[in-house]
């Protein structure tokens, strides 16, 4: 008979509740290390975590800094109006997302519902203009434009409203001082997005969901220093969000000023004369092509010839930069991308690249004496200059004989330069050269005026131009090849022709490449203010700058003053004999060359001024008018695109801005109390205590300025170059019309 203990266990029980205590322990040794790692170790940074899910943060908005002119007047500040936004949010968490209420507030608002839905739908590939291209957290603003009645509706009516505010806030404003609207150079401003503010996270400039951002212009090159820094409050809240207390609150900071080299004046004086340039060439005659020229775009740039500040930039066509202010509309989205808005956005002194014309030449002219050839040389000035069967005629078959390089800049003789570098693509072994034999002086000097390259101006989005040597060759070919000899024809139509010579030798300099890019015909590109920078370089003795538009930033309290030097890019590879050369004989252009007829009058001997006309032929297009010019203070760029010639197009836009600039009455004489810029601004404008900057009263309208400088001028009217004048290089260079060797590739610019 088997014992069995008087409690009744049995050896195996007894194991069985000894292993259970064991395991229970255990549990218990764990739970309570636990709780000490939770509580001890780790307890500092969870009670911070767990007070954290009881704060709530209010964002305070930071008042985003002006942008001024030279003298301090506004070009972009703010202005308080009544914002009525919708949170995204709060609309989704009803059972229709929203709709019925965004209805009722499209009543209230006197506009069509579908309009309203449209504004808070959010943007992706599929959804056109207008929708919300920020974050889908932050509060969408429907209108900046509500009244009062309409503000005071919503808010008493709040039950009727959910997720809808209406709120005064800071809204970016553009006022257009004197009606000129400096748009491209300016830029707009969008919603910040989510991965804008992913990728700022850990920057030491992070974006709020609030913030809207630069997008184009000094608005986006400056946007770090015009935003500033939104504040926080936060507070401490129960778990029913009922406010227990206050925790730390950081103040906004107001973002600074940034004062700019642009004159408004100038800007508008400027603007004006573009556009009555392009208007005033729509109504003449194109000659080669049987129509009125289109002049479907342009662009004018007034620099410093001694910093590389810019004093005006305008881009035509043009547009109001307010209609991005509180979300753009379909219509007016429409209106500034569409195939038919000639697009507006592109800021055309900077992104429009065309061939330069004889505008070019003061490169080649560089170019030549770099390669040995004498100044005052007598280089034959013929009516025509035939290669291999092409004939190569001078405008009008001019010939003028024997004469110097800067006659032939004077008179603008293109056969003295199709000879200069038909000699020199022979001296480099001409189609076939030997590996390390060409000099490409031509090409070369283009890259050394800074040519192909961005200027750095503090503007986004600038393009290089483009200088069509050897290696752009070689690269274009390889590019391009297989679809050019795929549609190339030995036999075929000009352009089937052209793809079948590109195809067999493309990738080498041809003798016709080279004498049409030594007249700024061919490939080759250039942006206006490309050619601000190297005319402004020639006017001052040979120094190019950086171009700048940005001159100072003023922190909100004005205690900080950060100035934009100008800095010094290149030194023209031009000895200072030839300088003073090319000197006169673009003073000579002035007075007695191919832009006399439009300088009748000028002051000469009191304000020198200098210029280069050019006109470029442009493939299935009607030729680019440019007209470069300078003086000892500025120099002054006007491109007009299918315009007619350079001087024709626009010599009596660019007299009237220097006339503005100087007081030039139209008899030639001086009026300095009417003079807007007679040299350029020094210093800043007054930085007052509290940091607001002093500006003078805007007055007048557009074209004011320039008109008051126009009367009695004796070109003003002129429609036609007068049929003859006795003095050489005065003819009217509208039927312009240049052959072409098979196979020198024209590219649309």
């Amino acid at each position: 008979m088997t014992n069995i203990p008087e409690t009744g266990r049995t050896p195996r029980v007894q194991i069985r509740l000894v292993v259970i205590q064991i395991l229970v322990l255990s549990l218990l040794g764990t739970l309570g290390g636990r709780l000490w790692y939770l509580q001890i170790r780790e307890g500092a940074q969870y009670q911070k975590e767990a007070s954290g899910n009881h704060v709530q943060q209010v964002v305070d908005p930071a008042v985003r800094g002006d942008i001024l002119d030279a003298r301090g007047v506004p070009l972009a500040d703010n202005e308080t109006r009544l914002v009525v936004s919708a949170s995204r949010t709060d609309l989704l968490k009803q059972k229709d997302d929203g709709k019925a209420v965004l209805t009722k507030l499209a009543g209230v608002l006197g506009v069509k519902p579908e309009d309203v839905i449209q504004k808070v739908r959010l943007c992706d590939a599929k959804t056109p203009q207008p929708c919300w291209n920020g974050s889908p957290y932050q509060p969408i603003p429907i209108t900046d434009e509500a009244t009062p009645k309409q503000a005071l509706q919503i808010r008493e009516r709040s039950e009727d409203f959910p997720g809808i505010t209406a709120e005064p806030e800071a809204v970016r404003r553009y006022p257009g001082p004197g009606k000129s609207n400096t748009a491209q150079a300016l830029g707009y401003l969008s919603p910040v997005t989510d991965d804008e503010i992913q990728k700022a996270k850990n920057t030491n400039s992070p974006y709020l969901r609030s913030d809207m951002v630069g997008r184009s212009g000094l608005e986006r090159e400056y946007d770090k220093e015009l935003r500033g820094k939104a504040g926080v409050t936060r507070y401490e809240v129960d778990n029913l969000g009922r406010v227990i207390g206050k925790a730390k609150s950081d103040a906004a900071e107001s973002g600074s000023n940034l004062v700019t080299s642009i004159d408004s004046r100038v800007q508008r004086v400027a603007e004006y004369e573009l556009d009555k340039a392009m208007k005033a060439a729509r109504q003449q005659f194109d000659k080669i092509t049987g129509e009125n020229y289109k002049a479907d775009s342009g662009a004018v740039v007034v620099m410093e010839a001694k910093t590389g500040r810019i004093v005006a930039m305008a881009s035509a066509p043009t547009y109001d930069p307010n209609v991005w202010v509180g979300g753009i509309s379909a219509k007016d989205y429409k209106a500034l991308t569409g195939k038919s808005s000639d697009y507006p956005l592109l800021n055309r002194a900077i992104q429009g690249q065309a061939a330069p014309g004889s505008t070019f030449k003061v490169v080649s002219t560089a170019a030549a004496v770099q390669a040995g050839y004498v100044w005052d040389g007598g280089y034959p000035c013929t009516s025509s200059y035939s290669v291999g069967g092409q004939v190569f005629k001078n405008f009008e078959g001019e010939n003028f004989g024997p004469i110097s390089l800067g006659r032939a800049l004077e008179v603008s003789c293109d056969t003295v330069f199709y000879g200069l570098a038909d000699q020199q693509w022979k001296k480099d072994g001409g189609i076939n050269p030997k590996k390390g034999q060409p000099k490409d002086w031509f090409f070369k000097t283009a890259h050394q005026f800074g040519l192909g390259k961005q200027t750095g101006i503090d503007l986004p989005n600038e393009v290089t131009g483009r200088v069509p040597d050897r290696q752009w060759k070689l690269d274009y070919w390889k590019a391009n090849k297989d679809a050019w000899c795929k549609s190339g024809k030995k036999d075929g139509s000009y352009v089937q022709k052209i793809y079948y010579e590109n195809c067999l030798e493309g990738n080498k300099m041809r003798e016709g490449d080279e004498i049409n890019y030594s007249i700024g015909q061919g490939d080759t590109l250039v942006t206006p203010l490309q050619e601000a920078m190297i005319y402004g370089a020639v006017a001052n003795g040979g120094t190019e700058y950086v171009p700048t538009i940005g001159k100072a930033i003023v922190s909100a309290d004005g205690k900080s003053v950060q100035e934009i030097k100008p800095k010094v890019q290149r030194k023209l590879p031009v000895s200072q004999a030839t300088l003073k050369g090319m000197d006169d004989a673009f003073a000579g252009v002035i007075t007695r060359g191919t832009a006399a007829w439009k300088f009748n009058g000028w002051p000469q001997d009191k304000i020198a001024l200098h210029g280069k006309t050019g006109t470029a032929e442009v493939y299935g297009k009607q030729t680019t008018g440019w007209l470069a010019t300078y003086t000892k203070d500025y120099s002054v760029i006007m491109t007009i695109s299918q315009a007619g010639t350079g001087s024709g197009s626009a010599g009596e836009a660019v007299r009237n801005i220097y006339s503005a600039l100087y007081g030039v009455q139209g008899d030639g004489s001086i009026d300095k109390k009417k003079a807007l810029l007679p040299e350029p601004q020094k210093g800043l404008p007054q930085i007052r205590k509290d940091g607001t900057i002093a500006a003078p009263k805007v007055t007048g309208d557009p074209g004011k300025d320039a008109e008051a400088a126009q009367k009695n001028n004796p070109s003003n009217g002129d429609s036609q170059q007068p049929a003859a004048t006795s003095s050489p290089g005065t003819g009217n260079r509208n039927t312009r019309r240049r052959p072409r060797k098979r196979g020198s590739r024209r590219m649309p610019s």
